[in-house]
Parts: C-alpha cells; sequence; structure tokens
C-alpha cells in the first residue's frame, strides 16, 4: 500500500495519544475533499503494508473520529470503517468522499487540496478555478435541457452500439445489456431524460446546439509570414465528439505530409505530425476541457510547428511540468466512453504515448503551456537527429522495450547525455526513485550507463550499444572521462594562465555540464596539480610554472 493522490497512513498513536492533533487531521480530509476523495489508514505506519499484528482499535474511536471531523470541517463527508487485515490485526479506515458541487474548507475558513501524496494550501486566486471545476465534474451527468431518452439520433445511436460491440476494451457482461441499459451505464440517461453527456453523443443536432457550451472545433493554416492561407471550421453541432476527432484526421490533407529518410536499401516515409498524436491531443481536447467555458479547440498550422488551443485551464493541481504524471479528470464518463471507444489512452497514459511516438521519431518532445484562459500544446516538426529513428527501432525490435524505458532511451540518445537533474527536470520528476523507474531494464540491458553519484549522476548511452546499432550521433564532450578531463583542464591552464571557471568551460566545452568541470577542479586542486586564488565568484584557478 503506497501513499498517492488516493490514499494516506498514519500510525494509530495519531489517534490515541493524550492530545491528538484534530485540527490537522481536519486539514488532511479537506484537502481529500477538495481532490479526488480518498482514504486515510490509521494503524498502518508509512513504511509498512500490514498493521502491527494483534493491534486492536477502541470501540469508541471510530465515532469520535467522525464527531472530530465534522466539528472541524465544512462540506466534508466521511465515513470511519473498522477493518481486519491479512495478519488478523485491525486498523481504522477513514473514507473521505469527493466534493463534486462545493468546496470544502475547515470551520477557520482555511482551504486545501490533496496533490499527489501531499496537502497543499489553496491560494485566494485560485478558488474560482476550483469553484469552476466543481461545475465541470458534475455537468455531464445533468440534464439541463429536458430531453427525453426517446429523443435521441437513432443514426448516432446505432453507431455508438455498433462500436461498442466491436471494442475489444469492453467486457462482454456490458455488450450483452439492452439498448436502454447500455445508456444508462454511460451516464447518457437519467430518470428518462438525456443527460448532458447524452446529448453530446447520441442527440439530435438541435439538442446539441443548444448545451451551453457544446465543442466546435476550427483548423487555420498559416504559412512563413503567419498570413492564414487555409481555414476549416467544425461548428454546426451535427458532429459528436468522436465524429470531431475522425473530420480533423480525415479533412486535413496536411497530415499525410512528410519526410523520407535513409533506412539502409530502403526509405523510410516519417510523418511530419503522427496521426496517434493528434489524434491523442484532439481527444484529450475535447475529454478534459471544462464545458462550462466558452470557447473553441483552435489547431493552429505553421511551418514549423502545429498548435493545439484547448479553452479552460488545466485542473488545480496538474501543471506543464507534472502533467506528464499527474491526471484529474473533469469528465469522467465522456472519458470512459473515449477509452472504451480506443478513441485515446486510458487516463494518465496518453501524454506517456505521445512522447513516445515523438521520441521515436526523432523529434523533441511536446511543449504545453498554461496561458491566461486557455492551454496551448506546441508540437514542433523538426527531426533533431534521424539517426535516432533508426536506433530506437532497433534497439526496441531487440529488447522489446517498455513505454517509458523508449521514452528515457529516446531521451538521452537526442541529448547525448543526460544529468540525474537535467533527466528530472524534462520529464518532471521530483525523486531519484522515480528516474529509476523510467529507465526501468535499460540499466540491466546496458543500452544506458551511468556516471557519478546522487544528483550528479549522469546517464549515457552504451557506446558499445552505439557502435552495434550504427548510431551516427554528434561527436560532444558531455560524457568525457574523467581523466581526459582532468587533461584538458591542465592543458587549458598551461596555455592561458589564470582563469575563472566560467572563461575554463567556455574554452573547452560548453556541453560539458558545469557541475562535472567543477567536481574535476576541485579533484585536482586537492592533489595540488593546479592552484586556487580568491573566493566565490572572484575564484580564480592557474598551474605554478
Amino acid at each position: 500500500m503506497k501513499e498517492n493522490s488516493l490514499q494516506d497512513k498514519k500510525s494509530l498513536r495519531t489517534l490515541t495519544k493524550a492530545n491528538p492533533d484534530w485540527d490537522e487531521l481536519a486539514k488532511d480530509c479537506v484537502c481529500f475533499a477538495n481532490a479526488q476523495g480518498g482514504s486515510i489508514y490509521f494503524g498502518i505506519e508509512d513504511d509498512e503494508d500490514l498493521p502491527p499484528v494483534g493491534q486492536k482499535i477502541p470501540e469508541h474511536l471510530p465515532a469520535k473520529l467522525q464527531k472530530q471531523i465534522q466539528g472541524r470541517t465544512i462540506n466534508v463527508s466521511v465515513i470511519p470503517q473498522l477493518k481486519i487485515a491479512e495478519n488478523h490485526a485491525e486498523y481504522l479506515q477513514l473514507l473521505v468522499q469527493r466534493n463534486a458541487t462545493a468546496i470544502a474548507s475547515t470551520s477557520n475558513g482555511r482551504y486545501y487540496m490533496r496533490v499527489d501524496d501531499d496537502c497543499k494550501p489553496i491560494l485566494p486566486d485560485e478558488l474560482t478555478r476550483l469553484l469552476a471545476d466543481k461545475g465541470a465534474f458534475v455537468w455531464e451527468a445533468q440534464s439541463y435541457l429536458n430531453v427525453t431518452s426517446k429523443e435521441y439520433d437513432i443514426e448516432k445511436l446505432t453507431q455508438f452500439l455498433s462500436d461498442i460491440q466491436s471494442s475489444d476494451r469492453v467486457s462482454q457482461f456490458v455488450k450483452d445489456k439492452a439498448p436502454e441499459e447500455l445508456m444508462e451505464h454511460y451516464f447518457f440517461t437519467s430518470q428518462n431524460h438525456l443527460t448532458n453527456l447524452g446529448v453530446l453523443w447520441i442527440g439530435k443536432r438541435e439538442h446539441r446546439a443548444k448545451l451551453l457550451y457544446a465543442p466546435s472545433i476550427q483548423f487555420i493554416k498559416y504559412d512563413e509570414d503567419e498570413q492564414k492561407v487555409n481555414k476549416l471550421v467544425w461548428d454546426d453541432y451535427s458532429k459528436n465528439p468522436k465524429d470531431l476527432v475522425q473530420s480533423v484526421l480525415n479533412e486535413i490533407p496536411d497530415w499525410k505530409e512528410g519526410v523520407e529518410i535513409a533506412d539502409g536499401i530502403f526509405r523510410k516515409n516519417i510523418s511530419n505530425y503522427d496521426e496517434a498524436v493528434i489524434r491523442e491531443l484532439i481527444a484529450n481536447a475535447l475529454v478534459h476541457r471544462p464545458y462550462t467555458t466558452k470557447g473553441d479547440i483552435f489547431i493552429n498550422l505553421y511551418p514549423d510547428r502545429l498548435e493545439i488551443h484547448n479553452p479552460g485551464l488545466l485542473p488545480l493541481g496538474v501543471t506543464p511540468k507534472n502533467i506528464l504524471h499527474k491526471s484529474i479528470q473533469r469528465n469522467p464518463h465522456l472519458a470512459k466512453v473515449f477509452y472504451d471507444l480506443k478513441l485515446m489512452e486510458k487516463e494518465g497514459s496518453g501524454y506517456d504515448k505521445i512522447y513516445e511516438s515523438l521520441l521515436s521519431s526523432g523529434k523533441p518532445i511536446p511543449e504545453p503551456i498554461e496561458e491566461f484562459d486557455r492551454v496551448k500544446v506546441t508540437v514542433r516538426k523538426r527531426i533533431v537527429n534521424k539517426h535516432v529513428i533508426q536506433f530506437i527501432e532497433k534497439v526496441h525490435q531487440e529488447f522489446q522495450l517498455r513505454s517509458k524505458e523508449i521514452i528515457s532511451l529516446g531521451l538521452i540518445a537526442q541529448h547525448t547525455s543526460l544529468t540525474a537533474i537535467e533527466f528530472g527536470n524534462i520529464l518532471g520528476l521530483e525523486e531519484k526513485e522515480a528516474i529509476k523507474t523510467w529507465l526501468g531494464r535499460l540499466l540491466e540491458f546496458k543500452l544506458v550507463k551511468s556516471r557519478g553519484k546522487t544528483k550528479g549522476t549522469s546517464y549515457y548511452v552504451e557506446p558499445s550499444v552505439l557502435k552495434k546499432h550504427d548510431f551516427k550521433g554528434k561527436t560532444s564532450l558531455k560524457n568525457i572521462s574523467p581523466h581526459r578531463l582532468d587533461a584538458l583542464i591542465i592543458e587549458d591552464l598551461t596555455r592561458y594562465g589564470k582563469s575563472a571557471i566560467s572563461e575554463i568551460h567556455q574554452r573547452v566545452g560548453k556541453e560539458i555540464p558545469i557541475r562535472t568541470l567543477r567536481y574535476q577542479i576541485n579533484q585536482l586542486v586537492d592533489l595540488e596539480e593546479i592552484i586556487k586564488e580568491g573566493e566565490k565568484k572572484g575564484t580564480k584557478y592557474f598551474i605554478d610554472k
């Protein structure tokens, strides 16, 4: 049992000591209520999966805990439950329900939210954003238009039923349901009326047009001078989300363009923009946008890049930096339909797929940016290194790499080498253990090697692997061995005399990480091969001739 955004563990002493910190526990409950809900397990230590053998929960404790939390919070609902573990020891599970309609707070007016395994305060300017998200969470299951469940578009319902039957992501139990049961199962209907989601997917055009903010998409192509040369618009409300995705893929001829690269005696075509990447980005825009916010989805195509603009901001707790790992569903029922119909990857793996596709094609990773009222994702057209494409393909065929391993290998191959800090910054990783997870079996397969310790660790592709797979990357000093770097530093100071580290860095090679250079210079100082003079920014190094 691991602590994450949905569960937390606490010692039983938290509740049974002389003066329990009830205010701190109330804060934790507010955090879960404002996020996705979750559970707090009392009686299981942080580094354990089971409670201590023989542990018993006092009979009065569940009721006392519930009373204390309710008296210290607003808009928080908790349910304490006594549980018995595999080792027959008892522990207490406090289920905190997500508040989908109101903002939870402590009784003294403080607001918090659970982000990953931490409890973060909500700043005043974030409250409006959180309130908007609350409305978005309940939008799809409500019915504003009073459209009866019999007023569906027969063609769209027939297509939906056919898609369900042909999907290998849907269980046979669901497929065997009657049409009316399927519509209830996917929250298309409620109390004999079409929900907003139902209108969006199987409703008639006139009903879809009356939705508060039904999705519409604009495609605009620009030339080198950023002048519009083509425009396509899907805004007549005749299409449901699946139709919109298919129209974007089928009606824009630019997706078929690409370049050819040599692959031995053959030629290989690399699309400017891979269909899987486009599909995932458009599906994400439709699924994760707040349907309580006005605005079209824009697809802007420039000579060197593609931009997807989605109205509304990211859900609170998700940032451009952690978007690869953190996922908060705004429209979970719509996301379920998209996944079951194979229109997108499962929650939390969509951006993995985008990264994998781009890096396998030798291209830069996507660039998400949160602007004033929208989220923009930029995908670059250029190929950073065409040799990475064949290299990744050959290695994958031999070792059957996993998605995270392909992403990690592609990044390291593109950059020649990456320090642990650089690797973590690119992927938004905060912990060293997370880096190991992403590297997976690359070190075990000896595809990647590491040098250094802790934050100074650098990762690079094993030279023998590069040679074996005929990888023609750029020559770089990033992986220079310590003894060769020592010789380079001594040669530089012999030639140029007393110098600051920035001057040495400029001359011997800026691609060498400054941290590595500084470490080797300090080693040479300790060995008295070079002399240090001055302090801090005034420090100079020289050789005593």
